[in-house]
């Protein structure tokens, strides 16, 4: 579903942004390879990408690639020359804007704390407010499991939160990138690492880390809830998953800790930015869906019941996919929903 849902998600965010004048960019983007060892892994995600019927992709050798990223070191690359970039904010605006023309509300600042199931409806409690309704569909990211317990059911999954902390460069260091420049995931851990990425408005930002959240919502390094600690070190899927990457775990944490180590990360790539050229940038927090036996979700999730339909997992890049899975919600809401009305008028 991602690789479907990313090639066609993309193409119909760019349509978007030229219908709506949002800005965007085309600008490619190149995963190195920074070592022998790497090529062969490099060589399948490339046959991956072909599979996945990916626009514009080849790999290049060094020469090719000083020729488009004149900073980055490394022995060969793959350039995806149809990967772009937006501003994600103002094509969430725009979603708003449209959802309120056509009648709908988006309510801001509540937090939900009751979903209680009738005959017929739903009575969705929050904290300043009850909402009655025939159905229920929820993208609750962070919170998603949780609601869908509300809601009567049981999933076997949890979300664990990991905090992705950012650094941008000075305005005297952006000439060192180019465009998008990523290294060659790890195949057996679902975050992509440390790579650098220009955005529309001309910036430089560099990152994600993938550090562990002690609470599901905290931006800061020090943020801390028992619940959500307690949900998180007391889940068996969560004590696989350590046991088997904790080098890893362990290795992020430092680079939380230590802009040193963060900046080395980043040389692996473009070995002329130093510690002097990063600002720190604001974090973002990804909900990592992780089954009981200790692995990653690395694809779409969804469970649903009568009039109920709940997306529990919802990977990177979710953003690029999100108008296709937007399609897909409402495609299995009429599927399976009991309103028989609303499907004739759909079709």
């Amino acid at each position: 579903m991602k690789a479907n849902y990313c090639r066609e998600g993309k193409q119909q965010l760019v349509e978007f942004c030229k219908k709506h004048n949002l800005p965007y960019e085309m600008c490619g983007k190149v995963i190195v390879a920074t070592d022998t060892s790497q090529l062969h892994q490099l060589k399948q995600l490339y046959e991956r990408g072909l599979t996945n019927s990916i626009e514009d992709i080849r790999i290049i050798d060094d020469e090719q690639l000083r020729e488009i990223e004149p900073y980055c070191r490394g022995i060969a690359a793959i350039k995806v020359g149809s990967a772009g970039i937006v501003n994600f904010q103002s094509v969430c605006r725009k979603l708003a804007e449209l959802i309120r023309e056509d009648g709908g509300n988006i309510i801001l600042n509540e937090e939900l704390m009751a979903v209680r199931t009738e005959d017929d409806h739903f009575n969705i409690s929050t904290t300043t407010s009850t909402f009655t309704t025939r159905s229920l569909i929820n993208c609750g990211g962070l919170q998603a499991d949780r609601i869908a317990k509300m809601a009567g059911h049981k999933p076997d999954l949890k979300i664990i939160p990991f905090r992705g902390e950012y650094y941008k460069l000075k305005d005297d260091a952006r000439s060192k990138v180019n465009g998008l420049i990523y290294p060659l995931p790890d195949e057996n851990f679902p975050f992509l690492g440390v790579h650098c990425t220009k955005t529309v408005h001309g910036e430089v930002e560099c990152g994600p880390n993938a550090v562990l959240s002690l609470a599901r919502e905290s931006y800061s390094k020090w943020g801390f809830r028992f619940s959500d600690s307690w949900d998180t070190f007391t889940y068996k899927g969560f004590q696989k998953l350590a046991s088997q990457y904790w080098k890893i775990g362990m290795e992020e944490m430092k680079r939380s800790y230590s802009k040193k180590s963060f900046t080395k990360a980043i040389q692996e790539l473009i070995p002329e930015i130093v510690s002097e050229d990063l600002i720190p940038h604001t974090p973002g927090i990804r909900a990592t869906a992780i089954s009981p036996d200790g692995k990653m979700l690395d694809d779409f999730e969804f469970i649903s019941s009568e009039n109920q339909l709940h997306v529990l997992s919802a990977p990177s890049p979710a953003a690029t996919s999100s108008l296709k899975l937007g399609e897909e919600i409402a495609r299995k809401a009429l599927r399976e929903f009991n309103f028989e009305s609303i499907k004739q008028e759909a079709s």
